[in-house]
């Protein structure tokens, strides 16, 4: 249980943003099992991290993903169509929305959204050097909550959302069907969802993904820790933890935790938390699906599904799906 203590005399507000990654952060540290959520990893260097771990060997999911992209990216556009807006959710360097910006003609606009607003802005200038042609207007914002979107440029214009890397597995069940219903109120009545997603495979194959030798996921998971410190006037020993990650294979998901090196005190604002030695934090969730678990919840969530493509080894899949 924590103990609560007065704030400190003189210290510096938070910001907005800042007020709410502490207050979740607190909430999931009170909580029965300890959890922070996921959303929290990209910052500047958390989203530097993951760009590394997309070229790591033993992490498949972005090779496989990038290589069905290339094969089928021209079916996927002409699924967009012409005229559409493209709305992308956790954007980061948009390194797989470039096969789609590259067979696209006729976009209406891209909207990349991100969390991390420094990347964002930097990958959108990057674009905006490389696709002169396209319109790119970047939203910052957090997509697992109400998405204040621009205006459309008229009543008729048709928005497709692109979701890729599988992230819609870092969601329970129950919050992907929610984020789908939600997604399917943003594209509106004649709009369209292009998602990936990884499938269910062997227990070996997935824990190595999530375990790389380099030792690249292990940083992207203590960064979390690091920001913390940073961000919510906070102290919290880093080298205490150690990253881990394990397949469930009853919920069919991989979880991420930070575990403790020992008995430990933490400090969040004026919260101190007792941490038991082997005591974990749950940092992430990756759920693996069927396709006929996918596209159930797809479709009670208000899409149906419309063309599927996967690689020659099923490990992911793509779906374009529409309202």
């Amino acid at each position: 249980m924590p103990t609560t203590l007065m704030p400190p005399l003189g210290k510096k507000p938070l910001s907005g943003a800042a007020k709410q990654f502490q207050r979740d952060v607190l909430e999931g540290l009170n909580a029965p099992k300890r959890a922070i959520p996921s959303k929290y990893f990209y910052d500047q260097r958390g989203s530097a991290l993951f760009d590394q771990i997309c070229d790591l060997v033993e992490y498949y999911p972005t090779r496989t993903e990038t290589a069905i992209m290339q094969r089928h990216g021209r079916m996927m556009a002409s699924c967009i169509g012409a005229g559409s807006r493209l709305v992308e959710y956790g954007s980061g360097s948009s390194l797989k929305t470039r096969i789609l910006l590259d067979k696209l003609s006729g976009l209406d606009s891209y909207l990349p959204v991100d969390i991390s607003e420094t990347h964002l802005r930097a990958t959108v200038r990057e674009l905006e050097t490389e696709y002169p042609q396209h319109t790119i207007t970047p939203v910052v914002g957090d997509f697992t909550g109400p998405l204040d979107l621009p205006r459309a440029t008229s009543a008729d214009l048709r928005t497709c959302i692109y979701f890729p890397g599988s992230t819609i597995g870092n969601f329970t069940h129950a919050e992907a069907g929610e984020l789908l219903r939600a997604m399917r109120i943003t594209a509106g009545r004649r709009g369209g969802l292009l998602i990936g997603f990884d499938l269910l495979k062997d227990k070996d194959v997935l824990e190595a993904a999530y375990n790389d030798a380099q030792g690249i996921t292990a940083q992207f998971n203590l960064n979390l820790l690091t920001r913390i410190n940073r961000e919510l006037d906070a102290h919290v020993d880093v080298a205490n933890f150690e990253h881990k990650a394990r397949f469930n294979e009853q919920a069919g998901r991989i979880e991420m935790s930070l575990r403790s090196l020992g008995n430990q005190m933490i400090r969040i604002d004026n919260q101190f938390f007792h941490i038991n030695e082997s005591d974990e934090i749950l940092t992430e969730y990756s759920h693996k699906y069927t396709i006929e678990q996918f596209t159930t919840m797809a479709d009670a969530a208000g899409w149906s599904c419309r063309a599927l493509w996967f690689d020659s080894r099923k490990y992911f899949a793509v779906m374009y799906l529409e309202a």
